[in-house]
This record gives structure tokens, C-alpha cells and sequence, in this order.
């Protein structure tokens, strides 16, 4: 099968490599059908995911048509279509009973991680029965590739991080997907206002026909005095870092409020200075969270009753056989403009 290797830092190629096989009775093999790329995928190509080798197949997201099923799964067959996790559950450990998916001890965030992943034309998929999703018929596949991760990311790593509320107002920095999602998903408590802080003004854009009330774009350096005029002098209830740089997790630290909740989803790649100093006597909360994709039974019927519409975030779309194109046009947004580019298995 052709798949999409990791090789070494800055370096991966579309290659052949042999069809995955039950490896145990829990596990299912899923042709795929459409998959995407994640910012996650270049952390690991800047090699900021240790625990991503060389050699790996990358991707964590798609749907797609189970082919084998494992003779210990009971709630999905072959010829099935399916929505895949990005975490893998086994549903039974001491995290998994505290709904703590991500840290799984068998399982978590990994497939383009430590196992192989999604961008390729099949893959295993463990704890299937918990991981796996069904589709329902005459279901858009494209918006449900939405669901494997960046929907539940922005929605539990922001949103219910940040204890977004009605009437309050919000603050994401970072207006690429994941940003986007929280801000889609924001929206479901009604805050007063969704304020998105991003250098790219086409992103901005784009928030502004997603919801956002209020942008800013932060390349002169003045985004925290913009929103202290939007606040009167307060700041934001909640702060969504939706990046994962160390600039843009200190300017989230300077909009919180005093009694607010500063949310990070991005994943960083090198330290950032917590300036207590400034934050002791704020009462300000600060959380960090790797998405447990225990939201996705809601997004789904969110999707169903069509609450949301996460389709809007796809941009670009290519076959397999163009993946290298696939990224570095994701890759280069700001030329590009892309934001979630859907790849055809």
C-alpha cells in the first residue's frame, strides 16, 4: 500500500509499504477514505515529538471502511463505514474510567505517534470497538474528518478548559483550525464575545464569517492594549492558546482577567516563561490538556442536528498520490491560505 512516511526531521516521502495485519483480537484494519493533516504532523517533521521515530506512517484523523474485525470486537463489522479516533481507548484502565482517554496505558494519542497512522491507504486501529465510530447513511464524510481530532481539540482543550459561559468574553490566539474549532464550538454557550488574535488576515477573515464578534491581528505588536479597549481596561474571561509558541502563550497570560482561565491547546515544542510575578495574585487558571475525544458522541449529533458546520474549515483537496503537494501546502497558509486540506484515499 502507499503510505506517508516520517523520515527524519524536515524530511518525509509517499512510499510502499506492507498492508497492516490483526495484531490482536481487539484490533481492526480500515481501509481509508479520507483523511488530513494536522499541525501536529509538522511538529513532528520539526521533530518536536520525540516519541514520534523515523519511520513512522504519520496521520491520526479520517474515516473509512472496516476490512478486517479483530474475533473480540463486538460493535462494528467488515464492510462498516467509520469515523476514527484520534485517541485510542482500551475503555478499562485507570484513566480510561476516569474519562482521562489520552492517557490510556495501552492506548492515547497513538497512531502517527508511536504506531502507525492514517495517511495511507489502510490502517490498524486498536481497541476498535472504543475507538472507532459508526457513520450513518448519507452522512458527509468530509465534515466528519473534522471530528476524528480538531472539533473535539478545540472544543475540550479550549472550551470546557476555559469554562466558556454565557455573557463572558473569549479571547483565541491562533486563527488556524484548531483555533477555528474553538471557535465554532465556543458558540454553543452563547458567550457575549469571541474575540481571534492571528498574524494572517485571510484567517481573520474567516473567523469573521465563523463568529468571531471582534479581530485583531497582532503583528504590530499591540494586540493586549486592542484588547484591553475592547474590554474596558478588564481583559477576557477566557484565553484560548491555540498555537503553541512561547509568544503567544505570554500573550494569553496578559489578556486573562483576574478570576479568568487561560486554556492552552497548542503543542509546544520549547519552554515558556510563566511570569508569576505578574499572574500570583490574579486568581487566573491555567490548564493544559491533550484532546481525550470524549466529546465526539456530542459533536456528532452537533453535526446531525446541524449545529455546526465544520466542512467550512476545508480548503484544498487532494488524492493520496499528491500527499507531498498536500503538505506543503498546508504547510505554507499564509501563501496558500489553506486550512484543513482533505486527502482521498
Amino acid at each position: 500500500m502507499k503510505a506517508l512516511i516520517y523520515q527524519a526531521t524536515g524530511k518525509k516521502a509517499l512510499e510502499q509499504r506492507s498492508k497492516p495485519e490483526l495484531a490482536a483480537a481487539s484490533d481492526a484494519i480500515v481501509k481509508m477514505t479520507k483523511t488530513t493533516i494536522c499541525g501536529t504532523d509538522l511538529h513532528i517533521l520539526k521533530g518536536d515529538v520525540p516519541t514520534c521515530e523515523p519511520g513512522r506512517i504519520l496521520g491520526h484523523e479520517g474515516v473509512g471502511v472496516i476490512e478486517q474485525a479483530g474475533s473480540a470486537m463486538t460493535m462494528f463489522k467488515p464492510g462498516d463505514r467509520v469515523l476514527i479516533s484520534c485517541i485510542s481507548a482500551c475503555g478499562k484502565c485507570a484513566y480510561c474510567r476516569k474519562l482521562m482517554y489520552s492517557h490510556c496505558t495501552t492506548g492515547g494519542w497513538i497512531l502517527g505517534n508511536s504506531i502507525d497512522g492514517t495517511q495511507a491507504e489502510y490502517v490498524r486501529i486498536p481497541h476498535a470497538d472504543t475507538s472507532l465510530y459508526h457513520i450513518s447513511d448519507g452522512a458527509d464524510e468530509e465534515a466528519l474528518v473534522m471530528l476524528s481530532d480538531i472539533l473535539p481539540t478545540g472544543y475540550e482543550c479550549g472550551v470546557l478548559n476555559g469554562h466558556v459561559a454565557p455573557g463572558g468574553i473569549v479571547a483565541i490566539v491562533g486563527a488556524g483550525p484548531i483555533g477555528l474549532a474553538a471557535l465554532l464550538t465556543a458558540q454553543f454557550y452563547s458567550p457575549a464575545e469571541v474575540i481571534m488574535i492571528d498574524l494572517d488576515d485571510n484567517r481573520l477573515e474567516i473567523a469573521k464569517t465563523l463568529g468571531a464578534t471582534s479581530v485583531i491581528n497582532s503583528r504590530d505588536g499591540k494586540a493586549i492594549d486592542a484588547i484591553m479597549k475592547l474590554t474596558g481596561g478588564r481583559g477576557v474571561d477566557t484565553a484560548i492558546e491555540a498555537v503553541g509558541m512561547p509568544a503567544t502563550f505570554e500573550l494569553c497570560a496578559s489578556l486573562v482577567a483576574p478570576g479568568g482561565h487561560l486554556a492552552n491547546i497548542g503543542v509546544h515544542g520549547a519552554k515558556v516563561t510563566l511570569h508569576m510575578e505578574k499572574l500570583w495574585d490574579r486568581n487566573i487558571t491555567i490548564t493544559t490538556r491533550l484532546v481525550d475525544a470524549v466529546s465526539t458522541p456530542v459533536l456528532l449529533e452537533m453535526l446531525r442536528a446541524r449545529k455546526i458546520d465544520p466542512k467550512r474549515l476545508v480548503t484544498h483537496r487532494f488524492k493520496l498520490d499528491q500527499v507531498l503537494d498536500a503538505y506543503h501546502t498546508f504547510g505554507h497558509a499564509p501563501e496558500t491560505r489553506a486550512l484543513k486540506v482533505l486527502i482521498e484515499a
